[in-house]
């Protein structure tokens, strides 16, 4: 009898083996129906896209198209701002030996005494000076500055009075001006050797 439940038992064994080798088969198999389903789709895919290829086209190149127009109208409002911001460049490149004359002027009546006119030429001078600083206008400081031919206009060079002003401005002879960050007026400068 122990026998026999052994046999059984090894049937059954054997029986589940087999159902599952052939599940395991059946499972492969579908797999591989699967796969041999997936490779369809994606042929199925490939011929759609090459219909849609066209489309696709055409959806490219309207994105080309508005991206650059996007960068024209960020250029040309660029563009429109600066030239806004610099229109009366001009006008201040004029008025600028006015105000230049109106400070030599200033001085040569404080060294001559004559307080009233020279308080009254101030006033003056104050407000012109304010109103060209309110649309931009900015000095430039040369003087104890490194030479800088992006913004220095050297006149002439003069032996250095110490080691340090070798290649500086010495003397500024005429004042520089920028209009928003722009030179407008070069300084006119005497620099050390």
């Amino acid at each position: 009898m122990f026998n026999m439940n052994k046999k059984a038992k090894n049937k059954v064994k054997d029986e589940n083996l087999e159902n599952s080798i052939e599940n395991q088969e059946q499972h492969q198999e579908g797999h591989i129906e699967n796969e041999s389903a997936e490779i369809e789709v994606e042929s199925n895919n490939e011929e759609n896209e090459e219909q849609v290829d066209p489309v696709q086209a055409e959806r490219e190149k309207y994105l080309r198209l508005y991206s650059e127009f996007e960068n024209f109208r960020r250029r040309t409002t660029k563009e429109r701002l600066e030239w806004m911001q610099n229109a009366s460049k001009d006008l201040m490149v004029e008025l600028l030996p006015v105000v230049d004359d109106m400070e030599r002027a200033l001085k040569s009546m404080q060294q001559a005494g004559e307080g009233k006119a020279a308080e009254g030429m101030e006033l003056i001078y104050k407000k012109l000076y304010g109103t060209l600083e309110k649309k931009g206008l900015k000095p430039m400081n040369a003087q104890g500055e490194a030479f800088d031919p992006e913004i220095h206009e050297a006149v002439t060079q003069f032996d250095a009075p110490t080691e340090d002003m070798k290649g500086k401005v010495i003397d500024e002879l005429e004042r520089g001006y920028f209009l928003n960050d722009k030179v407008i007026r070069f300084a006119k400068v005497v620099v050390g050797k």
